[in-house]
């Protein structure tokens, strides 16, 4: 059947007009004023705005990590995604040093495969680059379409790469079109003041906070965008949390240099202070950890200046039980915490009601941007006719809280809770089908599709 959108307040990007939307066979088929249909389910959307599904370029699904697996897993938070009007995440799939890029690949595929309610792709996170891996890039853009390869600057004999290996992996991507991502941050000085630490006897959440400091960010993220500016590859930031990696950027910039930056919704609302709650400061130990107000004001300035590209979460959960894995011993907690259902309403919230940014940046930041740079657009993040029905109607005045009682993600905490919120995502529909209306799921595990995506450079130009 198709459905038929009555009267919503349509934006994208670039667009804010009342019309009807068309769907048929999973997709936009028609946009216009009052048009009449006796086929069609009908939705009245009037009073509300209809966004693009929301896309969420960082998410870590049934991830191993420090012994344990993130929380999540691509049933639970494909699902608790869709709740909060994200309809496509792209996961890491990360490679195990010694192992080939494809071996990781089948391992990822092997927990998605047929459990996802949300549309998914892939990053590939390149661990150990080699002579054998350096074979396996074009095939992974050209045949699987994973077109970005993720480096960690940071966490030393697991997943860092050094500047040998990221230069040589970004040559080779650069010749079919790819994007080099990276976690930019110094991994021998963290080593170092985490060691120092741990030493004196400092080991509390705060300490994690204070073993990476500002300079640990902008030191990996000037040395990053040199390396992408020498070989020539499009670079890509990944969860940018200061003003000194920013104004790295900004720099890099002077010389014409393209480069993406992403940051996430925790590094634009909460900030440092949340590291003086004794042992409950684990449930914001991530990395990059939190920082200063300063650092809030630089990113939504980056944002309204077209600097920062995407809002994602880099949504990563483990239980409260997984965190106290580190209770005497900071190093030893679980870096990572729970976003994937909250982006969109409190950006929207917080940045939209409260004059931060626009109602089109809104849609350029939380999945038109997304689409464009990782090769989905415009069948993903935009509002047109082709494009695939994935869209959310939004009430921008009912006020809710969120609550680890009430969320949907795998999680037993909110790193918000109580945070009262105007806006929620009331209908989210996925390819044509009503995946969740008023709180309530509609559709089946599985229903989610991966997407293969084309180079970024081969489209977006």
């Amino acid at each position: 059947m198709s459905i038929l959108i009555k009267n919503g307040r349509i934006i994208t990007a670039a667009d804010d007009y009342i019309a009807d939307i068309l769907i048929e066979n999973e997709i936009i088929s028609a946009i216009g004023k009052n048009i009449h249909t006796t086929t069609s389910r009908i939705i009245d959307a009037e009073g509300k705005f209809v966004f693009p599904g929301g896309i969420d370029p960082h998410v870590h699904l049934d991830m191993p990590f420090m012994g344990t697996f993130s929380s999540d897993n691509y049933e639970t938070g494909t699902r608790a995604a869709l709740f909060g009007g994200t309809t496509m995440v792209i996961d890491f799939v990360i490679q195990t040093k010694g192992k080939s890029l494809y071996s990781a690949l089948n391992e990822w595929k092997s927990r998605s495969d047929g459990n996802a309610y949300g549309d998914y792709a892939f990053h590939m996170a390149v661990t150990d680059f080699n002579e054998n891996v350096k074979t396996e890039i074009k095939d992974m853009i050209e045949k699987e379409g994973i077109t970005s390869f993720k480096t960690f600057m940071a966490y030393r004999g697991s997943l860092m790469i050094d500047d040998r290996q990221m230069v040589g992996l970004m040559n080779e991507v650069k010749k079919y079109g790819g994007i080099v991502t990276t976690h930019a941050t110094n991994g021998d000085m963290i080593d170092y003041l985490v060691a120092k630490n741990r030493s004196e006897g400092n080991l509390a959440p705060l300490y994690h906070y204070l073993s990476q400091p500002e300079i640990t960010e902008s030191e990996a993220t000037g040395r990053f965008a040199d390396m992408a500016h020498y070989t020539g590859v499009i670079p890509y930031v990944v969860h940018m949390s200061c003003e000194g990696a920013l104004n790295q950027i900004r720099d890099a910039t002077k010389r014409n240099q393209k480069i993406f930056v992403e940051t996430c919704i925790q590094y634009l609302l909460l900030d440092a202070s949340l590291y003086d709650r004794g042992f409950e400061s684990a449930k914001w130990v991530m990395s990059p950890p939190l920082r200063e107000k300063k650092d809030q004001a630089a990113l939504w300035a980056g944002i309204d200046q077209g600097i920062v590209h995407v809002v994602a979460t880099d949504h990563c959960p483990f239980a409260w039980e997984q965190k106290k894995s580190g209770e005497h011993d900071f190093s030893k907690i679980p870096n990572g915490a729970p976003g994937i259902e909250n982006r969109m309403e409190l950006l929207f919230s917080e940045g939209v009601l409260k004059d931060k940014i626009s109602l089109n940046k809104f849609v350029e930041v939380t999945s038109a941007n997304a689409a464009r740079i990782f090769g989905v657009y415009p069948a993903k993040g935009t509002i047109a006719v082709g494009s695939d029905a994935d869209l959310v109607i939004f009430d921008p005045n009912e006020k809710h809280t969120i609550s680890a009682k009430t969320h949907h993600m795998n999680c037993d905490y909110s790193g918000y809770e109580g945070w009262e919120v105007t806006g929620k995502c009331k209908t989210v529909l996925l390819r044509g089908k009503v995946a969740v209306d008023n709180d309530k799921v509609f559709i089946e595990k599985g229903y989610g599709q991966y997407i293969k995506r084309k180079p970024e450079s081969k489209h977006n130009r």
